[in-house]
């Protein structure tokens, strides 16, 4: 059972996945938290930009995993 698991979660890329959504999830809160304020601070300004900056660069390396992930597609003789 715990191989199967492993397996699901390895071919499936549930955890990049899931961390994906969340770091997205809470960049769009920040952003929507700072156009509220109605006087935002540098320091503020900054934590939004930190977040951006973040989510940025987790997309840049997730598409880049994706990218070289090995898809096994079967050829017509292979059926």
């Amino acid at each position: 059972m715990g191989e199967r698991a492993q397996t699901v979660l390895d071919q499936w890329q549930i955890l990049p996945r899931l961390m994906m959504l969340v770091v997205t999830i809470l960049t769009y809160k920040s952003v929507f938290w700072f156009m509220a304020l109605e006087n935002p601070s540098n320091a503020q300004a900054g934590l939004v930009s930190v977040c951006m900056g973040a989510l940025t660069g987790c997309f840049g390396i997730w598409v880049n995993g994706e990218s070289k992930t090995n898809y096994v597609s079967k050829s017509k003789d292979d059926r």
